[in-house]
């Protein structure tokens, strides 16, 4: 009987110990993706740092500060998840193909770590591009030219690997939990933080990209819902389902908005002039990217409404949530428009005297104008913006389902 007792506390002993290790396991980031969520944050500061240093400065030179910290990330998260890839192949006995995705049948690593690296060698494939460009075409008319699409699509890899991985190791942690008795609660765990981090870092890639369709002056035009139901929808639905935090959307969204006012903030406390031509309106401080989006409003609707609809149909889901998402951006973003375009809007808080030196006084943007439309033409355009959301959401919630259900 006292050997019994012995062995019974020796069981107890050693499942507490299991348990504490495994809390204690949920707490620390793997390095692998620690690192890969620093490259992704040095990316969007980069990128908007290269756009504002556009609007202001223009492109005197490929080594700017910017373009530094754009490469830096690109270089950071291929490098670290390619030694993650030999490790697993050919230094980790305990590793099996099992453990991740497998390339050539010799070659294994995370999944998310290998978009990381084919992000890496997008990203710095598109550097000399960029650069031949320039020197052939000068400055960018759009964003969007064919070497940024590659820097883009390399931007946008690696954004998703840092979510892919992030997911990954929400996953086994919440595996491990269950697995384990008396289990921790979920946000013990840091993993969903990160998910919810490097979702808001996605979220504003996508805003940012989008940018042109979102400018003050044309909030009032029927196309600018029409991108917003395109876009937002899928990135907040997917995020208030595949994170494990109670209001997952809302945090994913707090991330986007606290990045875009950052930057709107600290931009301008640096001086910048333009040093390239024409030179079409007079700027002395670095030019900042607008005012974030309202989408915390429709993020805190998604996660409030998501529960008491759980049960429901998929596409019975999506429309709720679609329609939901269009309604309250409408009726925020609209009137809040009317305020960015008024007088009351020029502080640093609001910051609406981000004019680019290109832009000639007479522009919308500069008169402090919208652009407008019939309202025909805007009731059409909201009717596609309907259609859109739901599907948005749709997409959305697959993805989530998807991104929740990855271990790899």
């Amino acid at each position: 009987m006292d050997m019994n007792m012995d062995a019974a506390s020796l069981q107890m002993a050693t499942g507490s110990r299991t348990r504490a290790a495994a809390r204690v396991t949920e707490g620390v980031m793997p390095w692998q993706l620690a690192a890969v969520v620093f490259a992704a944050t040095s990316v969007i500061v980069g990128l908007i740092w290269d756009i504002s240093w556009h609007m202001t400065i223009g492109r005197d030179t490929f080594w700017t500060p910017a373009h530094l910290a754009i490469y830096t990330g690109g270089a950071v998260a291929g490098l670290a998840c390619g030694f993650e890839v030999l490790r697993r192949s050919f230094f980790s006995s305990g590793a099996t193909p099992a453990d991740g995705v497998t390339v050539w049948r010799l070659f294994h690593g995370p999944l998310g770590g290998w978009l990381c690296i084919w992000g890496a060698v997008a990203m710095l494939t598109s550097a000399p591009f960029d650069d031949w460009w320039h020197a052939a075409y000068g400055l960018d008319v759009k964003i969007i030219s064919p070497p940024h699409a590659l820097l883009a699509l390399g931007f946008i890899t690696i954004l998703g690997g840092a979510l892919i991985m992030a997911v990954a190791v929400q996953g086994r942690e919440a595996d491990r939990r269950e697995a384990s008795a008396g289990g921790g609660a979920e946000s013990a765990s840091i993993a969903p933080y990160v998910v919810a981090y490097t979702g808001g870092l996605v979220l504003a890639m996508l805003s940012i990209f989008t940018t042109e369709y979102h400018d003050r002056e044309v909030m009032h035009l029927g196309s600018f819902y029409v991108v917003s139901s395109l876009v937002f929808p899928f990135a907040l639905v997917a995020a208030a389902r595949s994170t494990r935090l109670r209001y997952g959307a809302t945090a994913t969204a707090l991330v986007y908005t606290l990045v875009m006012c950052v930057q709107l903030w600290l931009l301008p406390l640096f001086e910048g002039s333009p040093k390239l031509g024409p030179i079409r309106t007079a700027v002395t401080h670095m030019v900042s990217l607008d005012f974030p989006l309202l989408l915390l409003l429709p993020a805190i609707g998604i996660d409030l409404l998501m529960p008491r609809i759980r049960e429901r149909g998929a596409w019975l889901q999506a429309a709720l949530l679609g329609v939901l998402f269009l309604a309250v951006h409408a009726a925020t973003q609209w009137p809040f428009a009317n305020f960015l375009v008024s007088d009351a809007s020029r502080n640093w808080f609001f910051n609406t005297d981000n004019i680019p030196y290109q832009m000639p006084p007479d522009w919308l943007r500069s008169l402090r104008q919208f652009e407008s439309e019939s309202v025909v033409q805007t009731v059409r355009a909201f009717g596609v913006a309907v259609v859109l959301a739901v599907l948005s959401a749709r997409a959305g919630l697959g993805w989530g389902r998807w991104l929740r259900s990855v271990r790899r």
